[in-house]
């Protein structure tokens, strides 16, 4: 039900974009649009998730012999679940596939997980913030925000490096949230002294993993600056570095299906100034074929993990629960 709420919104939203915006305009984008830079900018969807996959290889233990293949089908079968079960379900299954498939424990198949979308978040974090350091036009709002991403940073780095910190800061949350909630954040935090324990271990593994994080993410917004390019658009670089990071954490908003409609208003509202409206919207369609072009290619792999997911969704669930 939640899930249809979610899609029934994201709809609403995109009417109130398109029924505001010149539809003809918005053709003319598209069809005016670089071929070339149109190829080379979704082109990037395949290099970014070879990148995602060698990541997660790295991760893993060398024990759970997972080849880069293998790694790349699992992040590709993943990005579908997540476009179509609730709560980012494709990473929690995600950990469950790896447990059974390598030679690791479910609680450290988890802590992989976690870690890993730990690091996609901070690495957009400080791209954020160094694109928004470069932002001309700063008002009082722009300067909430990057006090806002400043903090958000440092206190994910401070969460993400000290196990003791992180274990305060889920205790806290533990007590001030409702009692279910609550059983999450203590769920949280067992997990995340696991991941602790397994990450910290080997400064060299982590030091690889937080240097392809932050390259990863830096090809991420390039990607997105280049769909700019490819709409015959101009906004300078690092602007792009800090008003994209903006829209997708809008995106990430529990209200929409897979943040489309969310990711679409902020990036109308943020690139206002940049392009006009209409182009601004082809812009969020691009954005969203990020997510769908992977979620697509997970399709022909989805054969060997169907059967896991009717086996493992109602354990998922659990661990979600």
């Amino acid at each position: 039900m939640k899930r249809i709420i979610s899609f029934v919104v994201s709809i609403a939203v995109l009417a109130a974009i398109y029924w505001r915006i010149d539809l003809g305009e918005f053709w003319d984008v598209l069809r005016s649009s670089s071929p070339f830079w149109m190829v080379v900018s979704l082109g990037m969807v395949l290099p970014l998730n070879v990148l995602a996959a060698w990541r997660l290889k790295v991760l893993v233990p060398s024990t759970a012999g997972m080849t880069h293949w293998e790694a790349n089908k699992l992040m590709l079968a993943s990005g579908t679940l997540n476009m179509v079960l609730p709560s980012k379900m494709g990473d929690l299954l995600k950990a469950l596939f790896m447990s059974e498939r390598g030679k690791m424990t479910r609680a450290l198949a988890l802590s992989c997980v976690v870690f890993e979308k730990g690091c996609d978040m901070l690495s957009l974090l400080l791209w954020c913030l160094v694109g928004l350091v470069f932002y001309p036009e700063k008002n009082v709002l722009f300067w909430a925000i990057t006090a806002s991403i400043a903090a958000g940073l440092i206190i994910g780095s401070f969460v993400m490096a000290s196990d003791r910190i992180a274990r305060s800061v889920f205790h806290i949350l533990a007590r001030l949230a409702p009692e279910k909630l609550g059983k999450k954040f203590l769920d949280l935090s067992d997990s995340w002294a696991a991941m602790h324990e397994y990450f910290w271990a080997c400064k060299v593994r982590l030091a690889k993993v937080v240097v392809m994080s932050v390259g990863l993410w830096f090809l991420h917004l390039l990607q997105i600056w280049l769909f700019v390019i490819a709409l015959g658009q101009s906004a300078p670089l690092l602007v792009s570095y800090a008003l994209a990071p903006l829209a997708i954490l809008a995106g990430l908003l529990p209200l929409t299906f897979a943040g489309v409609g969310t990711r679409d208003a902020a990036l109308l509202y943020f690139y206002g100034p940049y392009m006009p409206a209409a182009a601004a919207a082809a812009l969020g369609l691009l954005c969203t074929a990020r997510y769908i072009l992977p979620a697509l290619g997970g399709i022909p792999f989805m054969g060997g993990y169907l059967e896991k997911v009717r086996a493992y969704r109602s354990k998922a669930t659990d661990i979600a629960a």
